[in-house]
């Protein structure tokens, strides 16, 4: 059987949001379970660094029980609330940050009422690398790279490189996919840009056999109990990757890219 390795996906660790972000907001105390529970089981924790290590040919070898614990966007409470339970327990992590809105609100949420969200500021982010975060790329405005024009989402991705870069001082390897969402020209993008990894979001336990450019993500939300959160460790109703996609997930993927292609082109011809 292949090594089940949980790479776990969380956004916010708050105590407050609004109903439509609320999903992804995760409760401090939610948290805090979470992290003992992995500590209990004997979780050794990995950065997504680490893992791509791992998974190379010739790579270290993987410890046992590995987990790998993720952040999308890079919100501030990853700093204030997050990182001192992922210290207490000693887990490692990689925290994803949005450079377009560092030391600024969450503006990409207005939808979800969230836009007033603080944000990591860049002297958070020094921090964070100084205890020993992984910092990766999450693109520079957070769009969905799949639905840009090629050059718009090599800019998005080359920039947020090369502003972590900038700002760190040191190289930025891994990226994550906003939203989750990729295509093969996105993904040659990402190779293209120098990054080493990718992460996709899929749902999915990643394993020895996983794509290092779309890395199998298990998504926590704010309903995940810790016995959720038990069964997922275990792999329990989810799959493993590598696997191909349901015929309704590819699907979906065509229609919404289509979409974005077809509606910006039917409002200009209105507009004429």
């Amino acid at each position: 059987m292949r090594t089940r390795i949980p790479v776990l996906l969380y956004h916010s660790v708050a105590d407050e949001s609004s109903a439509r972000f609320r999903p992804w907001c995760v409760h401090p105390r939610r948290f805090a379970a979470h992290m003992e529970l992995l500590a209990d089981r004997g979780r050794h924790g990995l950065t997504v660094g680490q893992l791509e290590q791992a998974l190379r040919p010739g790579g270290p070898p993987l410890p046992e029980r590995p987990v790998v614990i993720t952040f999308d966007d890079g919100f501030a409470d990853f700093h204030s609330t997050a990182l001192p339970v992922l210290e207490k327990h000693h887990l490692a992590s990689t925290m994803y940050a949005t450079t377009g809105y560092l030391g600024g609100t969450a503006r990409w949420l207005a939808r979800e009422r969230e836009q007033d969200r603080p944000m990591l500021h860049p002297e958070q982010l020094h921090d964070i690398a100084a205890r020993g975060v992984e910092i990766g790329a999450h693109s520079h405005t957070h769009p969905r790279l799949d639905e840009l024009s090629a050059a718009d989402s090599r800019a998005e991705i080359h920039r947020s490189k090369e502003v972590l870069e900038q700002e760190l001082q040191r190289p930025v390897t891994s990226f994550a996919y906003p939203h989750g969402c990729h295509s093969r020209r996105v993904r040659e993008q990402v190779i293209e840009a120098g990054y080493s990894s990718a992460t996709a979001v899929r749902h999915a336990m990643s394993s020895p056999e996983d794509d290092l450019f779309a890395l199998a993500r298990v998504m926590v939300l704010a309903d995940t109990t810790t016995e959720d959160l038990a069964e997922l460790l275990a792999g329990q109703g989810i799959p493993q990757a590598p696997y191909r996609p349901r015929t309704r997930t590819a699907l979906w993927r065509v229609a919404r890219r289509t979409r974005r292609v077809l509606v910006p082109a039917h409002r200009g011809r209105r507009a004429a």
